[in-house]
């Protein structure tokens, strides 16, 4: 006659093995569909990459290459704005006056913190053909 206690403890342990390999079969699946859903990625990444290698190869063709610069074109320099206004005798506020701008855009263009915007390059160009009593009769102009 079996010893009872052997065969409920081999009976528990046939039970617990079944349970786990229900679980682990799960977490395989899931697994599984995991590197399903990586490997898509990738080969979807890597058609990208090579689109966008593509199109930058084709934007390169057809960007006009740059040549030297026009003539007449404005260089900005933000020590060169500040000793001009120096030169003037402006205050920055006086000096964003006649350009048009607020005096801290002034400060922070001579600090070299920002830089102007194209637009504003034909008023500094005309700042640097100014002299001195021309800058105190512009600005007295404005102010009236």
């Amino acid at each position: 006659m079996p010893n009872i206690a052997t065969a409920l403890k081999q009976e528990i342990a046939r039970v617990a093995r079944k349970e786990t390999r229900a679980d682990t079969q799960q977490l395989k699946k899931a697994s599984a569909q995991y590197r399903s859903d990586i490997a898509a990625l990738k080969r979807r990444v890597a058609a990208l990459e090579k689109l966008v290698g593509r199109l930058g190869k084709a934007a390169a063709k057809t960007a006009p290459a740059l040549t030297d610069p026009p003539a007449g074109t404005f260089r900005f320099s933000a020590s060169g704005l500040q000793a001009q206004r120096k030169r003037l005798g402006l205050s920055a506020s006086e000096a964003g006056l006649l350009l048009g701008v607020s005096d801290q855009s002034v400060y922070k263009w001579e600090n070299g913190k920002t830089r102007p915007r194209v637009s504003q390059f034909a008023a500094i160009a005309d700042l640097r053909s100014l002299g001195k009593a021309d800058a105190t009769a512009r600005l007295t102009a404005l102010a009236a």
